[in-house]
C-alpha cells in the first residue's frame, strides 16, 4: 500500500437511534437536532486543524443520510458548496443483518447464542441475515476506499467504517479495534504518524 496523505475522518452526528442505543447498520435514518450541532462542532474542529487548507482537500461521504447530511452541514459551515463531494457505497456501515433496529439488551433477550458468539470474536462473527457482515468482511470492503486516496481527504462515514480503516491502515489489531469508541462530532485524523483524535 502506497503511503497515506492525511485522512481526517468524521462519524455522522447522532440519530434518534444512536439516542436509544439501537444498532443503525445500514437502515437509513435522519440526524437529529444534536447530530446537527455535533456536525457544525465538526467543521469548527476540522477549521482548527487545517486551515484554508481544508478547500484542497477531497471530500467523500457514506451514501447514507445520516453521513449526507452530515458532510453538507460540515461543508457549508467551512464556507464551502454543500453538495461538493462524492459519496461511495463502500462507505456505508456494517450490515447488521437481523439485528438491525435492536438494542443490544434486546439482542441479548433474542438472540443469547448469537450474542455469546460475537462475544468470542466480535471481529469474525456475521449476524444472521442474508446480507450480514463481519467485521473482517467490511474491511475487505472499505480497505481499497483508503489505498485509493491521493490527497488530503475529509470522510464522514459509521463507526464500523472507522474501525475497519484503522485495521486497514495497519494502526489497529482486530481485537483492539472492535472495542474502540468511536466519538460523533470529533476528527479522527490518520495520517503517517498514527491516529489520533482532535
Amino acid at each position: 500500500m502506497k503511503p497515506i496523505s492525511t485522512i481526517y475522518f468524521i462519524r455522522h452526528g447522532q440519530t434518534d437511534w444512536n439516542a436509544e442505543g439501537r444498532l443503525q447498520g445500514q437502515r437509513d435514518i435522519a440526524l437529529n437536532a444534536v447530530g446537527q450541532v455535533q456536525a457544525a462542532d465538526a467543521a469548527d474542529r476540522l477549521a482548527a486543524l487545517a486551515g484554508e487548507r481544508i478547500a484542497e482537500a477531497e471530500f467523500i461521504a457514506s451514501p447514507l443520510l445520516r453521513t449526507r447530511r452530515t458532510m453538507e452541514i460540515l461543508r457549508d459551515r467551512l464556507g464551502l458548496a454543500p453538495a461538493g463531494y462524492r459519496s461511495d457505497p463502500r462507505l456505508m456501515e456494517i450490515d447488521f443483518g437481523s439485528w438491525e433496529g435492536q438494542t443490544w439488551a434486546e439482542i441479548r433477550r433474542r438472540d443469547p447464542g448469537g450474542a455469546s458468539a460475537r462475544d468470542r470474536d466480535r471481529w469474525g462473527y456475521r449476524p444472521s441475515g442474508s446480507s450480514a457482515e463481519s467485521y473482517a468482511m467490511l474491511t475487505e470492503r472499505v480497505a481499497p476506499v483508503f489505498a485509493d486516496l491521493g490527497r488530503s481527504t475529509v470522510v464522514v462515514a459509521h463507526g464500523g467504517v472507522a474501525r475497519a480503516m484503522l485495521v486497514a491502515l495497519g494502526h489497529l489489531d482486530i481485537k483492539a479495534a472492535p472495542r474502540i469508541a468511536v466519538r460523533q462530532g470529533a476528527v479522527l485524523v490518520v495520517d503517517a504518524a498514527g491516529w489520533r483524535w482532535a
